[in-house]
């Protein structure tokens, strides 16, 4: 489905469903709030829907791995090929942390070569049939990160998959990424919808020292000077620029999710990137976002507070893969619990 089909018939949340969730949790057999942030939740899943009562069929989490041209200019602390290998562990032996939390909590779990340099297109469980860059993105402080038909493709790509799974009966989805190097280009997204360079928000990612942070902070400053021309062209242009293939894949799966009425989790820098992004292309798509995990990285907070929202879980992750979203996603479903099943004093509740 084309990006531009659904762009403006996504609508804002069901207040009516909001507003009766509310009052059904404040007459349940509890002290009203006494349930916080679950109340919360079941109160925007069903704005989500437009349901009171909902539960989960069937959740996944789409990890998308991709390599990066601004790897180049130093900004991580790990050898490329981490990529490759990393895609190999969730794939064959499947013991990576994203790999146990799924298995743990039921959640499927969905491999995506997007631009992993020499992936064997014979490994098993990795889906390259969206990989429209064979060696990643280009170096940003030289060219765009990709064309903008690459761009618009991916994101098309990330809709697609969220209307095929709707298909199957899935209704909560999420979304993780593997790629070295790949917290700058998150960063610049994220300063580019900003609209400005804070080099406070550039963090350390997978562990630099201070010598490199500083060349980090120096590459995303030189490229948002390089392109923000181009930013107020279009929002696609942010992560064409400055971005990468799995931010703009999760740009699509965001705006697929709240065109479907179904909701989307963030991870961590890059999701949350890629939310912002999709709110610029339509604010309402921020009603169908769940954050899960406060990323210690900087950019992150600056983000989730532009898009008002704020994560439920403090539990200093900073992996990515997704293993966020696979820690949430119980949560959501035990607020769908108490929403579906606790005793309410209009019905029967007398002590």
């Amino acid at each position: 489905m084309r990006m531009e089909k659904i762009i403006d018939l996504i609508e804002p949340a069901n207040q009516t469903a909001m507003k009766l969730a509310r009052n059904a949790q404040n007459n349940f057999i509890k002290p009203q709030g006494s349930l916080g942030v679950l109340e919360d939740i079941a109160v925007k899943f069903a704005g989500i829907t437009g349901k009171l009562h909902n539960s989960i069929n069937n959740k996944i989490i789409f990890l998308f791995g991709s390599d990066h041209g601004i790897y180049d200019e130093g900004v991580s602390s790990a050898p490329q090929s981490f990529t490759r290998g990393l895609m190999n562990i969730y794939s064959s032996t499947q013991d990576a942390a994203i790999n146990i939390l799924t298995r743990q909590n039921g959640i499927d779990l969905k491999l995506l070569d997007l631009g992993i340099k020499k992936l064997g297109i014979l490994t098993r469980g990795v889906d390259f049939s969206h990989k429209h860059l064979d060696n990643g993105t280009a170096n940003f402080l030289k060219f765009k990160a990709m064309k903008i038909y690459t761009t618009r493709n991916f994101i098309n790509d990330g809709i697609d998959l969220i209307e095929e799974y709707i298909r199957h009966d899935y209704n909560l989805f999420g979304m993780g990424e593997v790629g070295m190097g790949n917290t700058t280009p998150a960063t610049a997204c994220i300063m580019a919808v900003l609209k400005e360079y804070d080099p406070a928000l550039v963090g350390r990612g997978a562990g630099l020292s201070d010598e490199a942070l500083e060349i980090k902070r120096d590459v995303i400053k030189r490229g948002l000077e390089k392109h923000w021309k181009d930013f107020d062209k279009d929002p696609v242009y942010i992560p064409a620029c400055v971005g990468g293939p799995e931010i703009a894949a999760m740009v699509g799966i965001f705006l697929g999710c709240a065109y479907f009425n179904v909701p989307a989790i963030v991870d961590g820098i890059t999701s949350i990137a890629a939310a912002l992004v999709a709110c610029e292309i339509n604010p309402n798509v921020r009603d169908y976002i769940f954050l899960s995990n406060r990323s210690t990285e900087p950019a992150f907070s600056a983000a989730a507070e532009k898009l008002g929202l704020t994560p439920p879980l403090e539990l200093n992750m900073r992996l990515g893969e997704g293993t966020g979203c696979a820690v949430m996603m119980p949560l959501i479903e035990d607020a769908l619990a108490i929403m579906n099943n606790m005793r309410s004093f209009k019905n029967n509740g007398n002590l």
